[in-house]
């Protein structure tokens, strides 16, 4: 799963339809760990003072006729994670959790989060910041037409506005008589001033040819073959998204946590190829790499990143056709195209061409998830010698299974902050530990693990949940529905061209039997040494339809408030399925490979297939990391291997529920439709 964030891009809508994240529990009763009605008022050791910060941004305000400034927590390709240099909501508020949006008036300031996040905005913020307890533009809306007048400016910097963002605050604010106005200069940063964060500088790298799929030049040429065929005769494709431009050109650096990106653009035409990007980082191999020295139809002309709007303004002023992916363009691009030179496709073609991996992608990715395995059996064997001894906390086990990733070959590090939860922690299915906050894990409770690795060659994604004790009844009977879930979503045969969202409904089937379902989406694409979620790729309504050779993960779980979480969560290829008649139908095949935990499953409410089809996943485990291991000589971790795979007996008959055979009625209604 990672740490999902809303309030960019396609997150923003995702989450808000979908509920990615833990269902909220309810306010009632909660208390502010602040005491703002006391003179002076009562704050936590952690609070930040913000007041200068706020009387200096005020300012600017007034200078620029402003009676609301609005700073969402993005940066301006509406990345999932930010860098330090784009925390502008973090520094104005205090507040440092991934999701939140915060409005400055002339009088007040205010900061939406949504539940995860409740207390540490408490604990972070003074007084001078009211916390709302809600998610979503209607709320921001409704909050800014009660505190400012009519006729008033609303200030926002359009490159950190999506162009769904910017219409949902166009919409609500029209007819109100106050005004949504666009500022390319940032008003935080101004205020920010010296204290910001440079702008990255490391390097930017060319990836080996081992590790890429097709050489930059088939992927353009590829792209300008899309744009050729389209309908509309698209003369430009106008790119965004971070790892539009990394997958393009098979470029990489480190500007963004947790992605291995660069600040950048790219306006790509029939005969031109122009990288907006900061060119002092390119070494001169790199930039021969790109044959920037020529001026032909495949030489990369860098120009500078601060000039993109300007040159697309200019571009655009000719007879011209614009073609854009508007989940990840800003408005900062979008207002300055003229709309009947606009061609709007929800995704770019980029971004839908990298969802599917070719052969040798599917070949790389699948190699790093078997030296993945490795690390991640490492860590579990080290928990079961160590757990009893009381000497683990979240925090120290995090740390060591990212030290045991790091140690596999072609690693560069997590691919998002490690979830490590014990206990009732992992009821909170964002919750990480730190170094402050976290709590030691027990032979008594159950233990969830979400994490992942970047290697050169994959991007990696599992969560495990674990039980060295005995698990209460329900435990185990939530655990096993979860993984019936896993079972039958990734068994799933299913026509060419189904959209995850009419599949989704097996991974929940068994939950729901029996009145259980989880707050979160069911899985996200996954990139080759790019994003942990690759859009557009998942069981989402705003994903694509399944296609052969994508990769996403399928994760159900289960939330017991107060007392456990489940999740299991594993990274899967689409393939051909082999049926009785012909046809063109697909099915999962599972790149994860690190056994569940058998301390957990109820063997009694598996079905004879769900049965067989664990065995035999276990028996592929056994093949593909077995080998590896006693390579490595991990005797210890190959015994351990060994037990954790032993097949699974039957233990009673099973009969298929009248909601299962609804659950199988409603899917082939709906696959009809798509």
């Amino acid at each position: 799963m990672a740490r999902a964030r809303w309030g960019c891009g396609p997150w923003l809508v995702f989450l808000c339809a979908c509920a990615w994240g833990h269902p909220r529990p309810a306010a009632l009763g909660r208390e502010d760990v602040r005491n703002c009605s006391t003179s002076p008022p009562y704050l936590p050791v952690t609070a930040v003072n913000t007041t200068a910060r706020l009387a200096a941004l005020r300012q600017q305000m007034q200078a620029k006729n402003l009676a609301a400034y609005i700073v969402p927590d993005t940066d301006a390709h509406l990345s999932e994670y930010v860098g330090k240099h784009d925390e502008r909501r973090a520094w104005i508020t205090g507040f440092t959790g991934s999701a939140g949006i915060a409005v400055v008036t002339l009088a007040k300031a205010a900061l939406w989060t949504d539940s995860r996040y409740w207390t540490q905005a408490e604990r972070q913020m003074d007084c001078n910041w009211e916390l709302r307890e809600e998610v979503g533009t209607t709320p921001i809306v409704t909050w800014l037409l009660t505190e400012i007048p009519a006729g008033r400016r609303v200030g926002f910097d359009p490159f950190l506005f999506s162009v769904g963002s910017w219409e949902s605050y166009d919409l609500g604010l029209q007819g109100s008589n106050r005004q949504l106005v666009s500022m390319t200069e940032n008003l935080v940063d101004l205020v920010w001033g010296a204290e910001r964060p440079p702008v990255p500088s490391q390097p930017i790298y060319a990836l080996h040819e081992a590790f890429t799929g097709s050489t930059w030049q088939e992927k353009v040429a590829g792209t300008r073959s899309q744009m050729q065929k389209h309908r509309k005769a698209p003369t430009a494709v106008l790119l965004s998204a971070l790892d539009e431009t990394a997958w393009l050109f098979n470029l990489r650096s480190n500007d963004i946590p947790y992605n291995p990106f660069f600040y950048s653009y790219v306006l790509l035409t029939d005969s031109t190829i122009r990288l907006f990007a900061n060119k002092s980082r390119f070494s001169s191999d790199t930039l021969k790499y790109l044959n920037s020295s020529c001026t032909g139809a495949m030489c990369v002309q860098i120009e500078d990143y601060e000039q993109v709007r300007d040159s697309v303004q200019a571009y655009a002023s000719g007879a011209v056709r614009i073609w854009i992916g508007t989940s990840y363009t800003t408005y900062g691009l979008y207002e300055v195209i003229p709309k009947e030179k606009l061609v709007t496709d929800t995704y770019s073609p980029v971004m839908v061409t990298k969802a599917v991996k070719n052969s040798k992608e599917q070949v790389l990715l699948k190699a790093s998830h078997v030296r993945d395995a490795v690390a991640v059996i490492r860590y579990l064997v080290w928990l079961e010698k160590n757990v009893p001894k009381g000497t683990v906390d979240e925090f120290s086990g995090a740390e060591l299974v990212d030290k045991f990733r790091g140690e596999e070959e072609f690693s560069s590090g997590p691919s998002f902050e490690t979830i490590s939860a014990s206990g009732l922690n992992a009821a909170l299915a964002h919750y990480s530990p730190t170094k402050e906050l976290h709590r030691k894990l027990s032979s008594d409770e159950m233990y969830l693990l979400d994490s992942g690795g970047q290697y050169w060659d994959g991007t990696t994604d599992i969560t495990r949940t674990v039980h060295w004790g005995t698990p209460s009844a329900f435990q185990k009977e939530a655990y096993t529905r979860v993984l019936m879930g896993n079972i039958d979503l990734s068994r799933l045969i299913f026509p060419s061209d189904t959209s995850g969202q009419v599949m989704e409904v097996f991974a929940r089937r068994a939950l729901w039997d029996v009145g259980l379902n989880y707050g979160h989406g069911t899985g996200h694409g996954i990139g080759n040494f790019l994003c942990v979620h690759e859009w557009p790729v998942g069981f989402q309504s705003n994903n694509i339809a399944m296609a052969k050779g994508m990769f996403t993960s399928i994760e159900p779980g289960y939330y017991q408030d107060g007392e456990f979480g489940i999740r299991l969560e594993d990274v899967a290829l689409v393939v051909e399925a082999k049926t009785k008649y012909p046809g063109t139908y697909l099915t999962f095949e599972v790149v994860s490979l690190v056994p569940y935990d058998r301390n957990l499953i109820d063997v009694s409410l598996l079905s004879p297939e769900q049965l067989q089809y664990l065995n035999n996943y276990y028996k592929a485990i056994r093949e593909k990391v077995g080998p590896e291991l006693q390579r490595r000589q991990m005797l210890e971790e190959f015994r351990w291997l060994q037990q954790h795979t032993e097949p699974l007996a039957a233990s009673a008959p099973h009969t298929t529920s009248l909601a299962a055979v609804l659950a199988a009625s409603t899917l082939a209604t709906l696959a009809c439709n798509v």
